[in-house]
């Protein structure tokens, strides 16, 4: 049998195709996300110094350094039903560990560090080049943000989103911790080439990890693109 035949036979497989729409569904919440997060923080971390600014900064960069599987235990003890987070959620009514939301804070978490930094970098540049000169002009916050930082944080920011998302496909560790990789429920792209690998399905694995690697070179491909447009 080709790989190709072989290649169509394991993305028509129900875990396969179960997987394909969770990972999709998580991507594109957590793209929202760390949207919104990027902006956000990397706002606040190029601000001059203020109260709690390097503890911000240690909590958004933690999931760069720190080992995914160590990361997923302490979020897990954190919100597990014996968590005092965990505790209050199931008072609401609300699930997060081994669901949908798990699945999305790891992917989320993952990421956020590479979208933060670049976004980070480039408003603390624009404030110092631009921002000073619109405050003589007399604009105030809200107007340097919206007229001067946005519109010139395009390529940043989309650079950040793109390696955020890269990284969030990728997850492993954390996923597994929070998520529970429960077949049909849990099991992501990523976890689901673990299941494959686990239970000995090389050729299954193989396809999958063919995909993730066609997908990684889109990614790389679009950020050479960005890198080459942000030096002209």
């Amino acid at each position: 049998m080709s790989f190709l035949q072989t290649f169509w036979d394991t993305l028509l497989l129900p875990d396969v195709q179960f997987s394909l729409g969770l990972t999709l569904r998580v991507l594109a919440i957590t793209l929202v996300l760390h949207l919104f997060a990027g902006l956000g923080l990397g706002y606040l971390l190029s601000r001059r110094s203020w109260p709690g600014q390097g503890l911000l900064d240690v909590v958004v960069t933690l999931p760069l350094v720190f080992p995914p599987i160590a990361t997923g235990f302490a979020l897990l003890l954190l919100l597990g039903r014996h968590g005092w987070v965990g505790q209050w959620l199931e008072s609401m009514g609300q699930n997060v560990v081994f669901a949908l939301p798990g699945v999305v804070i790891a992917s989320f978490l993952a990421g956020l560090p590479l979208v933060v930094k670049p976004v980070e970098v480039a408003m603390r540049e624009l404030s110092t080049r631009h921002g000073e000169v619109a405050r003589t002009l007399g604009k105030g916050e809200i107007e340097i943000f919206l007229l001067v930082l946005l519109p010139n944080l395009r390529i940043p920011l989309a650079t950040g989103l793109i390696l955020g998302l890269g990284r969030a496909l990728g997850e492993v560790g954390v996923t597994l911790m929070l998520g529970g990789n429960i077949v049909g429920k849990t099991n992501t792209l990523s976890l689901e080439i673990y299941n494959a690998v686990f239970s000995g399905d090389f050729s299954r694995a193989s396809v999958l990890s063919s995909l993730l690697g066609v997908v990684s070179l889109l990614v790389f491909m679009v950020l050479r693109k960005l890198s080459f447009s942000r030096s002209l």
